[in-house]
């Protein structure tokens, strides 16, 4: 028999004990020879009546001493304590599992590097794309490539709120309250819709794929607060759909760009496919070109799934680590994001469109004009050739009589 302990009993922590005990026979039989036995479920609160309360301890010592148990599931989430309970496990020789995306974002390196100083695993299939396989994919399967870009759409509860906008004309207040009530969005819905969240993921999927660490504090994270109707509807009138996609790209000057917010998707992109509360990630290599991922980012099972994979791995590896993991920082590795050219969706209000719309000529160079049904003679919406952040704000500086109103990045994917 082989113990394994989870540390929180909240959604993805009971999905996980859920699994394991309905699908131990399955797993035995299919997956690995290790008989999964939960042995301790560690919570603050009581569960009363619940079929696993026997198993539920309020003290992490009688985990971290207790030498029967060799693998711990940690959803918790945030970082404190789980990266002192992390740390200890690890240290005490314990292979460690995790769902928590801010955990291993901020302090994955180092917690990789006491597992390899402790022959113990530590895997986080699930931090990232919820219950789709991405990363051992990304760290395996795609490993004979030179991963050259990674563009996902990395979180539900966006994107739930922007299909709402796009297909049922709703605003992102009357979404956002409808996300809510169904239990994609937190009372405080802050991370997702800041691009916090998603910022966490595209950081470990950079770490991945450029084996060196990348702060998220160090990578521009924008939301979908100021996403209006009218940018929906002009992003429809060009055949796009407006994400909020995270982006890792390789740059030719070995730098990487790296970074969150808000994007024009043209519908031939499969991201622009992905709706309601789905993820969706598109991984170039060098070798195999555009491979696709798709499923739910979130959910109870859909994410315990993932943990349960990881926890198998680790029964199946219990006597050798696996080469999972990235290098330390390397200085000056992101990019400024403001300095990487990209086309731009503009859309302003001027005093004197004719006027306004010769000088924005003369200042882009050629332009793609947009229109949408009950615009106002005062807008203009438009789409640029490829510029850096500071070039299209330093041109819009310089013309007259003009407010901006959005400026979203066009995806290159």
């Amino acid at each position: 028999m082989m113990n394994i302990a989870v540390l929180g009993y909240g959604t993805v922590g009971s999905g996980v004990v859920e699994i394991v005990n309905t699908k131990h026979a399955y797993i035995q039989g299919r997956s690995s020879e290790a008989d999964l036995n939960v042995k301790y479920i560690l919570d603050l609160r009581d569960f009363p009546g619940d079929p696993n309360e026997d198993k539920v301890t309020h003290d992490f010592n009688d985990i971290l001493n207790d030498n029967s148990v060799r693998i711990v599931a940690e959803a918790m989430g945030g970082t404190k304590p789980a990266f002192e309970f992390t740390a200890k496990l690890l240290e005490a020789g314990k292979h460690v599992v995790t769902s928590n995306k801010e955990l291993v974002a901020t302090h994955g390196l180092e917690l990789l590097k006491i597992a390899k100083e402790h022959n113990v695993n530590y895997m986080f299939e699930a931090s990232v794309g919820g219950g789709i396989p991405l990363l051992r994919p990304l760290s395996y399967c795609l490993a004979a490539n030179e991963i050259q870009a990674i563009n996902g759409i990395l979180n539900g509860t966006t994107n739930f709120i922007l299909s709402k906008m796009i297909n049922e004309n709703l605003t992102f207040e009357e979404a956002l309250e409808i996300a809510q009530a169904n239990g994609y969005a937190e009372a405080d819905p802050t991370a997702d819709v800041e691009g916090i969240d998603a910022c966490r993921k595209i950081c470990i999927l950079a770490d991945l794929a450029f084996g060196a660490n990348v702060d998220p504090a160090k990578v521009h994270a924008e939301g979908i607060t100021k996403i209006t109707l009218e940018d929906v509807a002009y992003a429809n009138n060009c055949g796009s759909v407006i994400k909020l996609v995270g982006t890792a790209k390789r740059l030719p000057d070995g730098k990487a760009y790296i970074t969150v917010s808000p994007a024009i998707v043209r519908s031939g992109s499969q991201l622009a496919a992905v709706s309601d509360v789905f993820n969706g990630v598109l991984i170039n290599g060098d070798k195999v070109g555009d491979v696709f991922f798709y499923g739910p980012g979130a959910g109870k099972l859909p994410t315990a799934s993932a943990v349960v994979a990881d926890i198998i791995d680790c029964a199946n590896h219990d006597e050798k680590r696996k080469m999972l993991g990235w290098g330390p920082e390397i200085d000056g590795m992101v990019a400024d994001y403001r300095e990487v050219p990209n086309e731009y969706y503009i859309r302003l209000k001027v005093e004197n469109p004719a006027e306004a719309q010769q000088e924005i000529r003369d200042a882009f160079g050629k332009i793609y004009l947009l229109a949408r049904s009950g615009a106002y003679n005062t807008e203009l919406a438009f789409i640029t050739a490829p510029f850096t952040e500071n070039e299209v704000r330093a041109k819009l500086d310089a013309l007259h009589s003009v407010k901006l109103k959005s400026l979203i990045r066009v995806a290159d994917c």
